[in-house]
């Protein structure tokens, strides 16, 4: 086992996407400290800390359950819409419920698969970086589109979008790749969105401000028909 291996399992679990970065933050901040800059070098290891834990990469419960929507991201449901899907994600052109996940630069910025299917259709679609947040950000942003196709049938959508702060989005699968639910299938760097296309009359299981956990948090059965939940903050 290799040491970056060993300190990754011992204190924090962390993605290997993440480990050049915390390198390069850490160089800068040696640097720093070679030149007795105190307050840069504080400054450093603060960002050194934030950077390792930006990257984590927990391990995740998936609740088992072939019509069940797991969130694919960690985050605040920032929005539940009835929408007709982006182009190129080749869903039928009809509504769809759209179910947005938000993440912040504190979040786990490791994505995972909502259902188990094969991916259909990898899309990746460059564009500008307006806050995640805005629902403009759907189809101005930088994105990548999965469709994902069950077993039983039928298909849903999800989207990567990056945000004000994103600029890469990364990938660990390719087209034809069959996914397990809770499987992680990428990442998005700094801040970000995820938004999945069900069927119009799905149940959806989240509501609006609530926090979901990638690969843990069911954010709706596809199994039934209900009306959106309702949330109350207290």
């Amino acid at each position: 086992m290799s040491l970056v291996d060993t300190i990754s399992k011992t204190f924090v679990p962390i993605h290997p996407e993440g480990w050049r970065f915390i390198a390069i933050f850490a160089a800068i901040t040696f640097v720093f400290w070679l030149m007795d800059w105190r307050f840069l070098t504080g400054l450093g290891i603060v960002l050194t800390l934030w950077c390792a834990y930006f990257f984590r990469d927990p391990p995740r419960v998936t609740p088992l359950g072939d019509t069940l929507v797991i969130s694919p991201a960690d985050g605040r449901i920032s929005a539940i819409e009835s929408v007709i899907p982006p182009a190129e994600l080749d869903l039928p052109r009809e509504p769809h419920t759209r179910i947005s996940v938000f993440m912040n630069v504190f979040d786990v910025h490791v994505n995972r698969s909502p259902v188990s299917a094969r991916i259909a259709r990898i899309t990746y679609v460059p564009g500008a970086f307006v806050n995640a947040e805005l629902d403009k950000a759907s189809a101005d942003n930088e994105r990548q589109a999965l469709t994902l196709e069950r077993a039983g049938g039928g298909r849903i959508g999800v989207v990567q979008i990056a945000g004000l702060v994103a600029r890469r989005i990364v990938k660990f699968v390719k087209d034809g790749d069959t996914l397990a639910a809770g499987q992680r299938f990428g990442l998005i760097r700094f801040g970000s969105r995820v938004d999945v296309y069900v069927p119009q009359g799905t149940a959806v299981h989240a509501c609006v401000g609530q926090r979901a956990i990638a690969g843990e948090t069911v954010i709706a059965d596809l199994a039934e028909n209900a009306p959106p939940r309702l949330g109350r903050t207290d």
